[in-house]
């Protein structure tokens, strides 16, 4: 080796690029040397075995910020500061392989996010015909829901995977899912309510032992669906509530009469 070297002179001997070296003089960690006559810059072995030093920390996973308190530390200084640097080195591996791990997890779809039963429930929801937006509407939902109550969400699930296999309303289900894109004043919607208030009418027992009774899950569930609402859908629910007022309203007059009837 010459006694002055070029920058790419010396780029090439340390195993690294000139933007490298710009980089150290930028950092504080090498020396800028003085230009010659020509305005260039020119370099000596001290330049050389420092820049060796530097990639080789660097190298070694030495960040940046450390290395210059380290290129001419004493032997049990540099130990103990490598050794510092191994932890973060190892902590930061474990933190990559757990990210590793969530990627796979990912690759299975919907696993990472809910619990199996909740991801069979879903594959029965596709396999129905349910539209990927009702699926992710209800993906979403699971999250939320599991995440404020598991035991809760769990015995939920059991029950609207039992539910989906009822053919009535399994149609109910994917006539309401098609709905979202009709109009507010599509003459299908009242006779939908309908219906569907018929089939909650004749099926639903608020005594059931396995029903869920849980306001955090109600409320997460209302926001969801809120969440990712339309017109039509909107609109529905606007059925829905009046043809549940009435039914209570109706109740309440046939109870009237009969008390009056009987005084």
């Amino acid at each position: 080796m010459s006694t002055m070297l070029t920058i790419g002179q010396l780029a090439d001997y340390a195993g690294v690029t000139t933007k490298a070296i710009r980089h150290y003089h930028e950092r504080g960690l090498l020396a800028e040397p003085d230009r010659d006559s020509s305005g260039y810059r020119r370099y000596d072995a001290q330049h050389a075995l420092t820049l060796v030093k530097i990639r080789t920390l660097a190298t070694a996973g030495v960040p940046l910020a450390r290395v210059k308190d380290l290129l001419d530390a004493d032997p049990d200084t540099l130990t103990a500061a490598i050794t510092e640097i191994d932890h973060d080195i190892r902590d930061r591996i474990a933190q990559l392989r757990r990210a590793r791990a969530q990627l796979a997890q990912l690759r299975g779809g919907d696993q990472l996010f809910v619990s199996p039963d909740v991801v069979d429930y879903l594959d029965q929801l596709r396999g129905i015909g349910a539209s990927e937006r009702q699926v992710r509407l209800e993906r979403d939902g699971w999250i939320l829901m599991r995440t404020a109550s598991p035991e809760d969400a769990d015995q939920w699930c059991a029950q609207k995977r039992e539910l989906i296999t009822d053919p009535e309303f399994r149609a109910l289900y994917l006539e309401t899912d098609e709905a979202y894109d009709w109009s507010p004043d599509d003459p299908r919607l009242p006779t939908l309510a309908e219906r569907t208030r018929m089939w909650f009418a004749d099926h639903h027992d608020p005594s059931q032992s396995g029903s869920v009774d849980n306001p955090r899950i109600a409320r997460l569930a209302e926001r969801t669906q809120a969440g990712a609402s339309s017109p039509a859908w909107e609109r529905l629910a606007q059925l829905m509530r009046g043809s549940a007022e009435h039914i209570v309203h109706g109740r309440n007059s046939r109870s009237a009469s009969g008390t009056s009837g009987r005084t």
